[in-house]
């Protein structure tokens, strides 16, 4: 029996990403498949505010000969799908066609679907896919991380220029900095001190640190470290590599495919030995609970791994819930702004990091729920900077009206995107951080 229906009232469901198959990357069947969700979207518009993926999807229709879905070319659907971030907020927020409902409407993976196609065409630029190689890029970095911060620093034009050139980085674009020691190395030098007087102790969690914590902000993890031992949970670290979201984004299956199976197989050691795991990205979390199980469906640590994996943020909620956080949050006079990561909502778990920064005594807390617009290296490639950037001091604004000091972000990229525009003007003092930085400084052990 089809489980598709219309009119459904469930919660949206996702089909598995069939990307092995042959129809998956069948030149006719991808091209009826691109036409009939286009359509749908073309009749509906609800997202048409969302990315500039749909206003182009819509003025190419509107602007066509017959106004038709069969008027667009190859070269339209580069444009579309080009623009397309994988946010996810189509999908999770907007559209009233996804699965079950029977119109089957999935379009951040219908453009995953073609970048696939062109990557098969050898129609995607080669550098992202370099840049995708984390754990590489980075290794190489710290063998000289001051040399490395140098030359990639927005104001060298001695080097940006031509790095511009070569591989296709806007010059303009703030690129993350290199640190000299991994935060899993930092980890293991620093004698945890737990809480036994705390609730919630009897808790054990293994710091999942993402790539960008690992390698770039180490901060992020110290926090979440302190935060969760002053709690009473015992902490160990761990990185086994790179959830290969950024693979996902360059339409490399088989790299993510890798990388699912070499990290849950690490990871569900550490749950084998009763720790919980927490992800401290947005975009990390995403891939381990839902996107590893749809690219890999049938591996059992895979699908094992996600039923005990947490946000940094919703665990700490579900110790405040279940436990008691421990006393001595104290307020911040000046506000915080809450920025709701694209990949943060796609969790479909609420908002932990606004429900977690509640917990802070009187103090004003703001939500802003609108794309940064970054995705990736969508924010830094001169092809897409311009709507990154659109996108970008559109929210930065919106913060702004909220008239808060500080701004949170669950992710990285975002949290680093707006800040560029937030600080623009000489007189801005705007502080952005992770949600469980802010924590940590509520509770003076920053």
């Amino acid at each position: 029996m089809d489980s598709k229906k219309e009119g459904s009232l469930a919660a949206p469901t996702r089909d598995i990403i069939d990307w092995n198959s042959e129809e998956y990357l069948d030149k006719d069947s991808l091209d009826t498949e691109m036409r009939r969700q286009f359509e749908v979207c073309h009749s509906c518009r609800r997202c048409f505010n969302l990315c500039d993926s749909f206003p182009t999807l819509f003025d190419l229709i509107d602007d066509s000969p017959n106004e038709s879905v069969d008027d667009l070319t190859k070269k339209d659907f580069e444009d579309i799908t080009d623009k397309c971030t994988l946010c996810d907020m189509c999908f999770m927020t907007k559209c009233p066609y996804v699965p079950p409902h029977e119109f089957n409407i999935d379009f951040p993976h219908l453009m995953l679907r073609y970048r696939t196609y062109q990557d098969k065409q050898k129609k995607l630029p080669k550098f992202p896919k370099e840049l995708a190689k984390i754990d590489r890029n980075a290794a190489t970095a710290r063998l000289a991380p001051s040399i490395a911060n140098w030359s990639s620093g927005k104001k060298n034009k001695l080097t940006r220029k031509p790095l511009e050139l070569l591989s296709g980085i806007d010059q303009q674009a703030e690129l993350p900095k290199f640190e000299k020691k991994t935060f899993h190395d930092q980890f293991n030098d620093v004698e945890n001190i737990i809480n036994k007087n705390a609730p919630a102790y009897g808790r054990k969690v293994a710091i999942y640190s993402t790539c960008y914590v690992n390698h770039n902000n180490s901060k992020v993890g110290i926090a979440a470290n302190k935060v969760l031992n002053l709690n009473g949970v015992e902490t160990v670290s761990t990185y086994p590599g790179c959830c290969g979201m950024p693979h996902l984004e360059q339409a490399q299956h088989e790299k993510v495919k890798t990388q699912s199976e070499k990290v849950s197989k690490e990871l569900c050691k550490l749950i084998d030995q009763g720790y919980d795991i927490i992800t401290l990205t947005a975009s990390c979390g995403l891939m381990l609970k839902f996107e590893w199980q749809l690219i890999n469906p049938s591996n059992e640590n895979v699908k094992r791994l996600s039923k005990h994996v947490f946000d940094i943020d919703e665990y700490i909620v579900d110790i405040a819930k279940k436990e008691g956080l421990v006393y001595g949050l104290t307020p911040f006079d000046e506000g915080v702004t809450v920025h709701n990561a694209c990949h943060a909502r796609a969790q479909n778990m609420g908002n932990k990091a606004l429900e977690m920064l509640k917990k802070i005594p009187e103090t004003k807390v703001d939500v802003i729920e609108k794309c940064a617009g970054h995705g990736g290296t969508f924010g830094v490639m001169k092809k897409t900077r311009k709507h990154a950037v659109k996108y970008g001091k559109s929210t930065a604004r919106q913060i702004k009206n909220k008239k808060n000091k500080y701004m949170v972000s669950d992710c990285p990229l975002a949290c680093k995107h707006l800040n560029e525009f937030l600080n623009q003007d000489k007189e801005a003092n705007y502080i952005s951080m992770h949600p469980i930085e802010v924590i940590a400084k509520s509770y003076n052990i920053s």
